[in-house]
């Protein structure tokens, strides 16, 4: 053997599937298999990321102030115990870095956010799955896969990538039944397109008050800011200070804080956005249903649908033939649904396209 040896938990990993982005023989397919939002970003965004190439040569405020102060404003949260990360991806392995040890275990439910699991392993630590119930978070499951070895627990509310969610109360009884040495992180990527739902809640107030929860927040999702990386925790003092203390220099770009700035500012732009969401996940889950898929309840950015064994073609053939029609969505056999497809909801020409295919390919095969 020649060359450093990595480390047995690095090389037992899966890297990262992203949606896919490129079918053959389409220069530009219909991408519906990443969750991106449909109506691009805010235009004050835009303009904001554009002025930043005029100081490139300068390095990031690696506190990124003006960004804390205006998320701490929106949120009325302690401006010092916001840590920013390179998406919430980045937060999530600070976390895991920071707060387990080989041998350690993380907890997750049965359907978990990919990136999750990789940041534990990472880490040295074994993760364990709890069973859901009817594809949501089962908050008995968790607890009872809670063991003398666990020091942290993840989940998602809305989830990815059954886009289902929970009411804060059971949230609120997953902490209380949890070690006071036990991390709770608590994925909001898409907080934003529940908020208003009846008995929903992101968990900020949550983590305000408790010494082991840590919220994830991003600017991924609802304001469109996907390619610029940029997310956020908020966690007790203790723990921000923790995480600062690995997390590396300038790991957000200036044009990005300045853009996510003003994004938080246009507020029309993400009722908009939430609003074409719910519309869009409303129809497409009344157009699946009728093609006889079984839709998941969905209150994110995309709805889930499984194929049931009756129907003529099978979730892969659909992702495939949907692929060759150009248009693309999120098998999800990866996560352990190989009857499954994810689909964001997007524009209404792409919407539009999205029917029609899959009509096309249900009619042709039966």
């Amino acid at each position: 053997m020649s060359g450093p040896r990595a480390k047995s938990s690095i090389t037992a990993i899966h890297p990262y599937t992203a949606g896919k982005s490129q079918a053959e023989g389409f220069s530009r397919p219909i991408k519906l298999s990443a969750n991106e939002n449909a109506l691009g970003c805010s235009p004050a965004a835009r303009a904001a990321f554009l002025a930043g190439a005029d100081t490139l040569e300068r390095y990031a405020d690696p506190h990124a102030n003006a960004l804390r102060e205006a998320i701490a404003t929106k949120h009325g949260l302690a401006p010092g115990r916001i840590v920013f990360g390179a998406g919430s991806d980045e937060i999530f392995s600070l976390a895991c870095q920071a707060y387990l040890n080989p041998g350690d275990a993380m907890v997750q439910p049965q359907f978990a956010f990919a990136a999750w699991a990789i940041a534990a392993r990472a880490a040295g630590a074994e993760v364990v799955s709890a069973p859901e119930r009817d594809h949501r978070i089962d908050v008995d499951a968790l607890l009872d896969a809670v063991t003398a070895r666990t020091r942290a627990v993840f989940v998602a509310n809305p989830a990815s990538p059954t886009g289902t969610r929970v009411p804060f109360a059971e949230i609120e009884r997953l902490h209380a039944g949890l070690r006071e040495d036990v991390l709770l992180v608590l994925d909001g990527a898409y907080a934003e397109y529940a908020e208003g739902e009846a008995d929903y809640d992101a968990g900020l107030a949550l983590a305000d008050e408790a010494r082991n929860v840590l919220v994830t927040r991003t600017f991924s999702k609802i304001y469109g800011l996907a390619a610029l990386r940029i997310g956020w925790g908020y966690a007790a003092g203790s723990i921000a200070e923790t995480l600062n203390r690995i997390r590396l220099p300038f790991n957000v770009p200036a044009p990005s804080q300045a853009a996510a700035c003003a994004a938080l500012g246009d507020e029309a732009f993400v009722d908009q956005s939430r609003r074409h969401a719910r519309e869009g996940r409303e129809d497409l889950a009344r157009f699946l249903h009728d093609a006889g898929l079984s839709v998941l309840p969905a209150a994110a950015n995309f709805v889930t649908a499984r194929a049931p064994q009756g129907l003529s073609v099978d979730a892969p053939g659909l992702e495939r033939a949907l692929a060759a029609r150009g248009v693309l969505v999120r098998g999800l056999g990866g996560y352990a649904m190989p009857d499954a497809l994810r689909i964001t909801i997007g524009a209404a020409d792409e919407m539009a396209a999205l029917r029609e295919a899959l009509g096309a390919i249900l009619h042709t095969s039966r």
